[in-house]
């Protein structure tokens, strides 16, 4: 086309040839810009979509439990306020810097989630690089996975810090916990974290995947599970009629028993994760359980039946002698355990104050409700199928034994799982009882006659409820 003919006018308001000619280039170039923005924002909105129903939403704040030496009560901090754990030296994590802006293949090509290039190993220090069992992100590689840890992808809050919800570069979902950096807080719960599940390998645990140590930041990387938490599905807007089933909820605490007896029986040292709940039992699409979140736990070497500590834990999970003396061993996961089962049962808060007084301890209302023979009015009502009465029996009766008030007389992890998973439980005769676990009609504070089938309250003769 000549320039004769490009400068020619047109019809259109007059202007020459090139001047339309540019205008609708631009124009096409602007609709392409605008089209491809679109399309990265609905792909980004897919991505993070969830895959199962929605998850309810319930309250992110966590009230925790700090016990003064000085006293032998339990009591309630703010719902934000920072764990306060034993008064031990802080552990040096030293400064991390990597050589390459790029960490994802190994040198045989492997995948972003194999071995860690061999110039980054070197330039990890020692403290660092002994944590060989899993990855070592760098800051920016996490920033860009969680939007700059936007708010958006806050799918966790607490006294520990905050957790994101993130996707890697190769489309590996992952959570990642930012630790509070509270006077040397962040360098206590990344040690305890480290080395309490690190190495640990099972279902019913969420796996540490790895973890970031860059400035003052420590950061831990954990496995996604993509159907929140069993604190949600319990508590949260379900609707009238919860999508957990009792199959669900017995799945769900035989699940996470599983996942204690491991920690209590299956590692050395052995490990009691102090903080059971059920904010802290997290669920995959598939309704299995893992427990999470171990910055509370403590380590117990062989030999050593208990850990004198300062008291931590939730409120309403906290064992009794714990709270009263700092004595800390399995058992106390055992009854933090037991009212989880209640509450799985229930659809009830260990201890909710908007409830009759009768009603705000769980503990207590079971007991009554089961005294009173009305343990089928103990189910939460927002189940749509009730499980036998039969079961339930032996359900409750399992968890009032996890709650014994003396800690020598609960059942180990593994005598809880065989009661939960027998059918002939509790009416089988007391020899067979005993081998299961020592009866509860040994216990002085609260005795159950399993042969009898009665509870029975300690300075109190008459039968008290047919279980």
């Amino acid at each position: 086309m000549s320039d004769h003919e490009l400068s020619a006018r047109t019809n259109i308001f007059g202007l020459r040839l090139w001047v339309v000619i540019s205008i609708c280039a631009g124009t096409g170039f602007l609709l392409l810009f605008l089209l491809s923005l679109c399309l990265s924002l609905m792909r980004k909105n897919a991505s993070s979509r969830r895959t199962t129903a929605t998850i309810p939403v319930t309250s992110k704040e966590i009230q925790e439990v700090r016990v003064d030496p000085s006293q032998t009560s339990a009591v309630v901090t703010s719902p934000r306020s920072v764990k306060q754990k034993e008064d031990e030296s802080p552990v040096v994590v030293q400064k991390a810097r990597v050589a390459s802006p790029e960490r994802g293949k190994s040198e045989e090509g492997g995948s972003p989630l194999g071995k860690r290039p061999t110039d980054q190993a070197a330039a990890v220090p020692a403290e660092v690089s002994r944590l060989g069992w899993g990855l070592w992100f760098i800051l920016r590689e996490l920033e860009v996975a969680t939007d700059n840890f936007s708010d958006e992808n806050v799918i966790g809050e607490g006294g520990y810090g905050t957790v994101y919800h993130g996707i890697l570069e190769d489309g590996t979902q992952i959570a990642v916990k930012n630790l509070l950096n509270n006077k040397g807080q962040a360098e206590k719960e990344f040690k305890v974290e480290v080395e309490a599940i690190g190495r640990a390998r099972h279902k019913n645990l969420v796996r540490l995947l790895g973890y970031c140590v860059e400035g003052a930041q420590r950061m831990l990387v954990y496995e996604y599970l993509d159907n929140g938490n069993l604190e949600q599905w319990l508590h949260g807007d379900v609707g009238p009629s919860s999508p957990l089933t009792w199959d669900i909820r017995m799945n769900i605490m035989l699940g996470t028993a599983k996942g204690l007896l491991y920690l209590h029986e299956g590692l050395e040292p052995k490990v009691v994760h102090r903080d059971i709940k059920s904010s802290n039992i997290l669920l995959d699409k598939h309704w299995t359980p893992k427990l999470s979140d171990f910055g509370l736990a403590k380590l117990l070497g062989t030999g050593r039946n208990y850990v004198t500590t300062r008291v931590m834990g939730t409120f309403g999970y906290v064992a009794p002698e714990y709270a009263s003396t700092g004595m800390l061993n399995e058992t106390s996961d055992v009854y933090s355990f037991g009212i989880l089962i209640m509450e799985i049962i229930s659809g009830r808060r260990p201890v909710d104050y908007s409830r009759p007084p009768g009603e705000v301890n769980l503990i207590e209302w079971i007991k009554t409700m089961v005294s009173n023979r009305n343990t089928d009015e103990v189910v939460d009502p927002k189940m749509a199928e009730k499980p036998l009465s039969r079961t339930l029996k032996k359900t409750l009766l399992v968890a009032l034994r996890c709650v014994d008030p003396d800690s020598q007389q609960r059942p180990k992890m593994g005598h809880v799982i065989h009661m939960l998973e027998v059918d002939d439980f509790p009416y089988q005769d007391e020899h067979r009882a005993g081998r299961i676990g020592q009866p509860y009609s040994n216990s002085p504070q609260y005795k159950v006659r399993v042969s009898a089938r009665q509870v029975t309250e300690p300075g109190d003769n008459s039968t008290k409820s047919e279980i």
